[in-house]
């Protein structure tokens, strides 16, 4: 990587210009950097333990028996958050509601099956299998671009 900087006393505000040929996680992290924008973690509990989970690792986040769960590949981790306020915080070109109760990371999900009539039946990449509710069919089109 090659940086110029340039120092120029008749400069109003302070510019910064990136070229590249192609955009690569570090030229993501230079840009989240210089935009001061915040990274979201989510806090996952298991027994003792406070981890911190990236959102990209997370497949799911669901509720079950008033308790919210956080899936990533290989271990499940209780949350404190609300389902509610996850969604508002995730980004919303990664993570969907499929129903009242869960949200999914599309870049997790190994296929969709739409044979079943009213809903659709949604694979993942960590074997599991869960459906979109009906009220979230029409949501989850759009958002495939259906």
């Amino acid at each position: 990587m090659k940086l110029n900087i340039k120092i120029d006393p008749l400069c109003s505000e302070t510019e910064v210009v990136i070229t590249a040929k192609e955009m690569t996680d570090e030229l993501q992290n230079m840009i989240r950097l210089l935009s001061n924008e915040k990274s979201f973690y989510v806090l996952g509990f298991k027994n003792s333990t406070v981890l911190i989970l990236e959102p990209p690792k997370i497949v799911r986040i669901y509720s079950d028996s008033g308790k919210i769960y956080a899936k990533t590949e290989s271990e499940q981790y209780i949350l404190r958050a609300r389902l509610y306020e996850l969604e508002e915080q995730l980004d919303s070109k990664l993570f969907v509601r499929i129903s009242n109760s869960e949200i999914i990371n599309l870049k997790k999900v190994k296929s969709f099956d739409f044979s079943l009539s009213g809903t659709i039946c949604v694979h993942l990449n960590n074997g599991e299998t869960t459906y979109v509710s009906r009220r979230y069919v029409s949501k989850i089109k759009q958002v495939l671009g259906m």
